[in-house]
């Protein structure tokens, strides 16, 4: 492609997932004739968010819904809602001492590092994060005795970045947040059920509109009308740093429309696309494969390789991936391990031969 060239590109195979280091996804079809529209015409933008926002929401058997520049925002903007409750002052003084409710009460285990740190968007919203429990353990009362007078609202997390083990449940969360009359934000960026988590009882819930649901640059918040209409308002405040273009609100509403309809790929699906990929990367020396599943338990399967190579250590495999003209990007969370994940729901047929081609000139095969 053109592009590559004439930017000095280097072209990509993502195959770490759908990673904001690497444009997130590949767009639904549908979105690039909305984006366009979006393109062409005007809107009083106050009026198209509301009104997208009122359609999203009976899509979705929500209260209310709102478009945000991305999840990252969708978090901030959140936060200051739920600080500010629709406050003038607070509006143009986000940071403002009058606002004495300010804690965001999250499991320690969740204050992960997805690009950013979780409580760096926190932070920015103007809430402050108190930590429950422990990196590995955070019970419902570990959160509960976190809970004061200066308390804003509780933040989940729901992702594989976050610790698994000995952490209490959304239903758990849930129950704490109405025992204290506590507004809960739900973090769901990567999930793919837009249903489950309202459903469950949160107040809020932030999606990704990049990532799942493969729609263009852009964050969605579903949860109870009078919290969307606050965040709404941030758009005057705090928010006029993160605005969404016309363009991405118009283009998100149509990917949304197709997922709902056609849905992602299936774990059935993926399983069957990796038997090849999987048996080919088991003729090479020095590695060997199998499929695996997602450990947070989500429907998504990859390729898992064990490095165990005379001359070549799994860190090292990943860094020669990305070397040359064509860069291949893969999960490496577990390299250290000696393990590498390949996840192919960006990554064709054509691609998944590019990257066993590479890894046997790297492992000396070829």
């Amino acid at each position: 492609m053109e592009v590559y060239e004439k930017y000095g590109l280097n072209k990509v195979i993502n195959a770490s997932g759908k990673m904001t280091i690497l444009g997130v996804s590949k767009v639904r079809p549908s979105v690039f004739e909305a984006q366009q529209i979006g393109g062409e015409n005007f809107f009083e933008m106050s009026d198209l968010l509301e009104k997208t926002g009122d359609y999203l929401a009976k899509l979705l058997k929500s209260e209310s819904a709102t478009i945000t520049s991305s999840a990252s925002a969708g978090i901030a903007l959140s936060v200051a809602a739920l600080i500010g409750q629709g406050d003038e002052y607070h509006l143009y003084h986000p940071y403002t001492d009058r606002m004495t409710k300010r804690d965001i009460i999250m499991p320690k285990g969740h204050n992960v590092n997805y690009g950013t740190g979780v409580d760096v968007m926190v932070e920015q919203g103007g809430g402050k994060v108190i930590e429950a429990g422990f990196a590995n353990e955070c019970t419902p009362k570990q959160i509960e005795i976190e809970i004061t007078e200066k308390t804003a609202a509780l933040l989940y997390i729901k992702s594989h970045h976050t610790v698994q083990k000995s952490m209490l449940s959304i239903e758990e969360m849930v129950a704490i947040a109405k025992k204290y009359d506590l507004p809960l934000i739900i973090d769901a960026a990567a999930e793919e059920d837009l249903f489950k988590y309202i459903e469950a009882g949160a107040d809020l819930v932030v999606y990704s509109g990049g990532k799942a649901i493969e729609g263009p640059s852009s964050g969605l918040v579903v949860g109870k009308k009078e919290y969307i209409r606050w965040i709404q308002l941030q758009n005057k405040g705090l928010g006029r740093s993160m605005k969404v273009g016309k363009d991405n609100i118009l283009g998100l509403v149509a990917a949304i429309e197709s997922y709902l309809s056609d849905g992602s790929e299936s774990g059935d699906s993926m399983k069957e696309r990796l038997a090849p990929f999987v048996s080919q990367l088991n003729k090479i020396n020095g590695l060997t494969s199998q499929v695996v599943q997602d450990p947070a338990g989500r429907d998504i399967f990859r390729a898992e390789i064990k490095i165990d190579h005379k001359e070549k250590t799994a860190l090292e495999v990943v860094k020669d991936l990305k070397v040359g003209p064509l860069a291949i990007y893969t999960r490496d969370y577990q390299a250290n391990n000696g393990k590498i994940e390949f996840d192919i729901r960006q990554v064709t047929t054509d691609e998944m031969n590019e990257i066993v081609k590479k890894l046997m000139i790297i492992l000396g095969e070829d």
